[in-house]
């Protein structure tokens, strides 16, 4: 097995700082670039990343591994940056076509390039270096120099800070509250937190390439979702009206009974609009369905019609809705007469009805996809 042991530095510093070309490969090359890369620059960390990439060769080596140590520097700025290095480790692969590969990095920058190695060869682990400091005054106004001038890391947290210390003032003279200015600044500095951490910045940056890539290929999910959007917000105007009809001293649990009651029926419609479009995207896209995609519109149906039973019981029970009337049908020689339910039957009514709805979307989803409902292995087994 072959094993590509690569030093990653896509910001150029090895190329600027040595002058040489990259890609350098093998054991006395690379430890040429250490040499010289130290004798450049002895405080920069690509040393020790260079240094680390040896170790881990040497290590694999020892495991009876036939491991090649390289080390890449990118060539400009942004995608050109990238472009250089999936361009050097094309070069790497061509010439020693290793079976997976080992990145050694030495800061987060370096790391985006693990999804451009990916699709070039298998990366097996990511081995980042930090470099130990000294803890005295002068190693620690040291770091904090090198700190002020990278500017990401001053955009990131000296933004922020700023920021903060601009607003508290603000907000404790517009108040006059100590605890209201440090509760609206810990509840932004919370929100920031969750949304750098839960990746949201990530997800908020790819939605409009995510969405320019669905208008180009004609999903018909982009309409229905915006009909789905447009029937939620007309549920939650429905709620607030059936709201503003109550009295001010009504229970806070009959007051969301009662939002839900208004609001399901057209929530569960723009629900149901959403699914349609993922089912023909899905008929449109692979000429057949899953058995999940044709059971969603009737899970969701079965779902409002419970939630809608358990709301109406409720609000029912208050008073504040009539009970519900079947109307006298005849029916050739049949002949009914009309009846009220009361809370209790209509709550077994809707509950019975969803059930029956769940069933029905199960078996119609297995006939049209022909699947045995014995193969359909249980999400929660699978967990």
């Amino acid at each position: 097995m072959r094993t590509l042991v690569v030093c990653v530095d896509r910001t150029g510093d090895v190329s600027r700082k040595t002058g040489l070309r990259t890609p350098v490969a093998g054991w006395e090359a690379v430890q040429s670039l250490v040499t010289d890369m130290g004798v450049a620059d002895p405080e920069d960390s690509g040393v020790n990343c260079l240094l680390e990439a040896l170790r881990v060769t040497r290590d694999l080596r020892d495991g009876e591994d036939d491991a090649v140590v390289a080390a890449v520097s990118a060539e400009g700025d942004g995608v050109n940056a990238d472009r250089s290095i999936a361009s050097q480790f094309d070069d790497l692969v061509d010439r020693y076509e290793p079976d997976s590969c080992v990145l050694v990095v030495d800061s987060a920058e370096d790391e985006r390039v693990v999804p451009i190695v990916e699709s070039r060869v298998q990366v097996d682990a990511v081995d980042r270096v930090v470099v130990r400091q000294a803890r005295d005054l002068e190693s620690t106004y040291y770091l904090l120099k090198q700190f002020l001038g990278d500017e990401e890391m001053r955009q990131t947290i000296l933004v922020p800070i700023g920021i903060v210390l601009l607003v508290f003032p603000a907000l404790m003279m517009l108040t006059g509250s100590l605890a209201v200015a440090a509760a609206s600044i810990t509840t932004v500095i919370g929100l920031f937190l969750l949304y750098k951490g839960m990746g949201v910045d990530d997800y908020v940056a790819s939605l409009p390439g995510q969405a320019r890539d669905a208008l180009y290929s004609g999903r018909v999910s982009i309409v229905t979702y915006v009909v789905a959007v447009g029937l939620a917000l007309v549920g939650v105007f429905a709620g607030a009206l059936g709201l503003s009809d109550q009295p001010a001293n009504t229970p806070e649990l009959l007051l969301v009974m009662t939002f839900t009651y208004y609001s399901i029926p057209w929530v569960a419609l723009g629900a149901l609009a959403a699914s349609a479009g993922r089912l023909f995207d899905e008929l449109i896209r692979r000429d057949e369905v899953r058995t999940s995609f044709l059971n969603l519109p009737f899970g969701v149906l079965a779902v409002a019609l419970v939630v809608r039973g358990f709301s109406a019981y409720f609000v029912e029970r208050a008073g504040r809705v009539g009970p519900l009337e079947v109307p006298a049908a005849e029916i050739g020689a049949l002949s009914i007469e009309g009846f009220a339910l009361s809370p209790e039957q209509r709550l077994a009514a809707f509950v019975v009805l969803g059930v029956f709805v769940s069933v029905v979307g199960i078996r119609v989803a297995t006939h049209f996809t022909g699947v045995d409902l014995e193969d359909v292995e249980d999400p929660v087994e699978q967990s």
